[in-house]
C-alpha cells in the first residue's frame, strides 16, 4: 500500500476581481464580481513507503498548496488522497501524530524563548513520554550539532542555526511521513549540505517516506531517484531523475583543460564559456564522441570530463516543452 496515493487532487480558489476607479468600487457594494483560479488541477501519483521523492516546478506551480493539502492544513476542492491510509484534512490525531510539515519559511520555534523550550513546548503537544523525548533529543541533537543552540533564543539564532533546530523540533515525534517545502531556503551551502546529509541519514534510519520540494536542484540530486513535475498545478513528469535527463537532455557538456592557452574552439562545438587553459563546450548527443575524439586528436589535451547538462536546465526544457504549442 502507498504512504501516499493522491487521486485527481485539485485545489481552485474562488478570487474577487474589480476594475479600479470609484465607480468600480460603488458598483462592486451591490454586485461582486469574482473569477476561479486553479493552484492544482486532477494530479495523480503515488509514493510508497520509504521513498524520497523530489517534487518540483516553478513558483506558483502548485508545490505548496499540494502539501498542505496533503498535511492536512487545506481542503481539496476535487479528488481524493491518503497518506498512512489517513485522509490528510480530516486531520485525526493518530494522523497528526504520524507526519510533519517543515516550510522553510515559516517558524514551528517560539521566537523569544530558548530553543528546549519549544521542545518542551512540542514533547507536551505530541504528549511524547520523557524516556522517549531525552532519546530523541538526544539522538536530533547528536546529528545536528546543536548542543550550544538549545539554550538560546531563537531570536539570536542565524538562518542557518535556525532551520537546523526547526527540522529537529519538526522530527521529535518521529513521524513517518516528512513534508519538506524548501528546507535549505537561504542557508549558506556548507548548511545546505549538513542538512541534505541529516535528511538521507533520517530517511535511512527511520524508513520515513519524504516529499520534497527545492529550489536547489543540488538537494534533488543528493536526496531523490525519483521526481515528480507539475506546472500551471497539471502534472508534466513522474519518473525517475536519470529518465529525466535522458527524455529532455539532448546535448553534453563537455570541459576540456589544454596544456596552453586555449584557442579559438568554436570550430569543434558552441563554447559555453572559457578562461584560460578550460574551455566548456556543447554538443548534440549523437556528436560528442565525434567531438571529443577532434579534440583529443588535434589539441595538447590534459583532461577531458562529458557530462549531462545541470538538472535545472533539464527541468527548464520541461516547462519549455510544455508551454510550447
Amino acid at each position: 500500500m502507498p504512504a501516499i496515493s493522491v487521486e485527481k487532487l485539485g485545489k481552485t480558489y474562488v478570487v474577487p476581481v474589480r476594475e479600479p476607479g470609484a465607480r468600480a468600487a460603488l458598483r462592486s457594494l451591490f454586485r461582486r464580481e469574482s473569477r476561479q483560479v486553479t493552484a492544482v488541477g486532477a494530479i495523480d501519483f503515488a509514493v510508497e513507503p520509504g521513498e524520497v521523492v523530489g517534487f518540483l516546478g516553478p513558483n506558483g506551480a502548485g508545490k505548496t498548496t499540494t502539501l498542505k493539502m496533503l498535511s492536512g492544513l487545506l481542503h481539496p476542492t476535487a479528488g481524493h488522497a491518503t497518506v498512512l491510509g489517513f485522509v490528510p484534512w480530516q486531520r485525526e490525531h493518530d494522523y497528526l501524530r504520524r507526519m510533519t510539515l517543515v516550510m522553510g519559511q515559516r517558524n514551528q520555534l517560539v521566537w523569544d524563548i530558548p530553543v528546549a523550550d519549544s521542545f518542551e513546548r512540542n514533547r507536551a503537544i505530541y504528549r511524547i513520554d520523557a524516556a522517549r523525548f531525552k532519546r530523541v533529543v538526544g539522538e536530533l541533537t547528536d546529528l545536528l550539532d546543536l548542543g550550544a543552540l538549545l539554550e538560546r533564543p531563537v531570536r539570536n539564532l542565524s538562518l542557518g542555526e535556525r532551520m537546523k533546530c526547526e527540522l529537529a523540533v519538526a522530527l521529535l515525534h518521529e513521524p513517518q511521513v516528512l513534508f519538506l517545502d524548501e528546507p535549505t531556503i537561504g542557508v549558506d551551502v556548507t548548511m545546505q549540505r549538513r542538512i541534505r546529509e541529516f535528511i538521507a541519514g533520517y530517511n535511512q534510519r527511520t524508513g520515513a517516506t519524504v516529499l520534497l520540494t527545492s529550489h536547489y536542484m543540488a538537494d534533488v540530486e543528493a536526496l531523490c531517484k525519483r521526481v515528480i513535475v507539475i506546472h500551471h498545478g497539471r502534472l508534466l513528469f513522474d519518473g525517475q531523475l536519470s529518465a529525466l535527463v535522458a527524455s529532455f537532455a539532448t546535448h553534453k557538456t563537455v570541459t576540456v583543460e589544454l596544456a596552453g592557452p586555449a584557442p579559438d574552439l568554436s570550430d569543434y562545438g558552441e563554447v559555453v564559456s572559457r578562461e584560460g587553459e578550460r574551455v566548456v563546450l556543447r554538443a548534440s548527443k549523437a556528436d560528442t564522441p565525434k567531438l571529443t575524439a577532434r579534440l583529443l586528436a588535434d589539441l595538447p589535451v590534459l583532461d577531458l570530463v562529458v557530462e549531462d547538462p545541470p538538472i535545472e536546465e533539464v527541468i527548464e526544457r520541461v516547462f519549455a516543452a510544455e508551454a510550447a504549442p
